[in-house]
């Protein structure tokens, strides 16, 4: 059994005009100790999945269906008070901006010392000492020093880190990590990611990385997962989808990469954006933007307009669009022919 297990998960958001479906039959597992990716432009759903994992949806958003078991434990129907157990306990959150995470009128130490408080019935003194080895993991320079500093006087780089120490505190088995070098210049992005996978490998714990950086979810995940629209439509392992990308839209984001480009020439870019979640196109929702619509003879593929694709397992991955189906049932009619 994996340690976190998502089954069709349905999140919407009620609203004046009528509900809007903002995650669509989500689905994926976290075994202990992996790393998981998940990729998208923004509005694909990737921070609300991250978010409904611990029911962390903002009203008049709320999980209309679906599963969400942590080490055997039903999550969606939990009580608040037993969630508290949970998040930042066995499930920490590491969230894009650090300013907006850390309280900008407590010192480091305060908050570390808070938090630990929080879930334990702990000394001040040993608490403060926990801290001061979480901020040494994370290889803040002086972390003494550190504790007793506001969120301010810290730069970007450091304040990530005092985030990535604080979801270490209570050692947990998960971190969801939601964007997590946004607003830091890449050097610093780099050296932020591989402490975090330094981290995670040493403690064997499992990670969730939401990120629109293929090349940060390429170096650091072995799984990942591939959304649209609120709706998974590519996952499998990391270095097989990067490698050779099935869905068309995968396959955009990846030639949307500036390596892909020919020098001089204009960057590709996938045409048109993302649909809105309240005007959803029917059938495949990346149709309006996919050139594969239109099979090489010519003809159109109706499925695209008027199916939602199911998934179909292609190699070690599984991919929902109707092209890949119609190619996997093209290898399939020749393979049982050749067996009469």
């Amino acid at each position: 059994m994996s340690l976190l297990e998502v089954n069709n998960l349905d999140v919407r958001f009620a609203l004046r005009r009528g509900d809007v479906k903002a995650l669509r039959d989500v689905c994926f597992t976290l075994d202990r100790g992996e790393r998981l990716g998940i990729v998208g432009e923004s509005g694909a759903g990737k921070s609300v999945a991250a978010f409904s994992l611990l029911n962390l949806i903002a009203k008049p958003g709320y999980i209309a269906g679906g599963s969400v078991r942590f080490d055997g434990q039903e999550l969606t129907g939990m009580s608040d008070r037993a969630l508290r157990r949970i998040r930042g306990h066995r499930i920490s959150m590491i969230f894009q901006d650090p300013m907006m995470t850390l309280n900008p009128v407590l010192t480091i130490g305060e908050q570390m010392i808070e938090c630990l408080k929080a879930h334990r019935r702990i000394a001040s003194r040993e608490a403060r000492a926990i801290a001061l080895r979480k901020l040494q993991q994370v290889q803040i320079p002086s972390p003494e020093a550190r504790l007793d500093q506001y969120p301010h006087e810290l730069s970007g780089g450091m304040r990530q880190r005092v985030i990535i120490a604080i979801a270490l505190l209570l050692d947990p088995d998960i971190i969801i990590a939601d964007e997590p070098t946004t607003a830091l210049d890449v050097t610093i992005q780099a050296e932020i990611m591989a402490l975090l996978l330094e981290l995670c490998e040493k403690h064997n714990v499992g990670l969730i990385l939401i990120t629109h950086d293929l090349g940060v979810v390429s170096q650091v995940t072995q799984r990942m997962l591939v959304m649209y629209a609120g709706r998974v439509i590519e996952q499998g392992p990391t270095r097989e989808i990067i490698n050779a990308p099935q869905h068309p839209y995968t396959q955009g984001l990846m030639n949307a990469l500036p390596q892909m480009a020919t020098p001089g020439e204009r960057l590709n870019q996938i045409p048109g954006s993302m649909p809105s979640l309240d005007n959803l196109p029917s059938g495949c929702a990346f149709h309006p933007r996919c050139s594969f619509t239109q099979r090489a003879d010519g003809s159109e593929r109706s499925a695209c307009h008027s199916q939602v694709p199911e998934f179909v397992t292609s190699g070690n991955c599984r991919v929902a669009c109707h092209m890949v189906t119609e190619m996997l049932e093209r290898e399939r009619i020749p393979a049982e022919e050749t067996t009469r």
